[in-house]
């Protein structure tokens, strides 16, 4: 008779999060969102607009701006939901003061994962308490092709000793894996589009035109 496979504690479907400061939303978050949702089953991803950025100056377009075209963004695909929770605090929006909150509200048992860009990785160590961030959640590399993780030093250490081997073993507990995707590359930056704005050139086709429109009516980015 054959041994009974391995069990594991059955978690709700994983919730993810993805931070930014979405100034403004385009094609490129919006896609790569999507093929997250769909390659990690996740149940949700939330597009959390960053209120106060710890590591670069605030944007010029306010927090409540780029929080309303998010939503504009994700109008009509109900497993993309803004997030603007950081609004609610005062000063500099920590993610792990996020993730905090976020597990708070999910429970201990939910699984949850944080989105992060590779090159948002390779400055992680500067992050506040960085180190307790596996405490509270999955973290989801978005790797672009010929990306490598660091190879040597406190980063690289850090990120061996948490990696996973697949993402299904994302589901076998709430928190604590690393797991890296490749999707596919689109080569649009907010940067790009704020320049396009302001010099009177046009940024269709590289957002949702919900989104455009409302840069318009307000006058951002000119």
């Amino acid at each position: 008779m054959s041994a009974p496979l391995p069990s594991f504690p059955l978690l709700s479907p994983l919730v993810g999060v993805f931070g930014g400061t979405f100034n403004p939303v385009h094609y490129g978050h919006l896609r790569s969102a999507l093929e997250l949702v769909e390659r990690l089953q996740l149940e949700q991803l939330r597009l959390m607009p960053s209120a106060s950025p710890p590591h670069r100056d605030a944007p010029e377009c306010s927090a409540e701006r780029r929080a309303a075209m998010v939503e504009l963004a994700v109008s009509g695909e109900p497993r993309l939901v803004c997030d603007a929770r950081e609004m609610q605090r005062p000063g500099k929006s920590y993610t792990i003061d996020s993730l905090i909150e976020l597990r708070g509200e999910l429970g201990t048992q939910q699984g949850l994962c944080m989105v992060l860009g590779c090159d948002a990785v390779q400055d992680i160590a500067t992050w506040h308490r960085w180190q307790e961030l596996l405490d509270w959640a999955h973290i989801v590399i978005i790797a672009r092709p010929g990306w490598q993780l660091p190879r040597a030093g406190k980063l690289a250490q850090w990120l061996k000793a948490h990696q996973l081997e697949s993402p299904e073993l994302l589901r076998q507990r709430p928190c604590g894996g690393i797991v890296i995707e490749e999707l596919r590359p689109l080569a649009i930056s907010s940067t790009e589009i704020r320049d396009l704005l302001a010099s009177g050139r046009s940024a269709r086709y590289l957002m949702p035109q919900s989104v455009l429109d409302y840069i318009q009516t307000h006058t951002l980015y000119c």
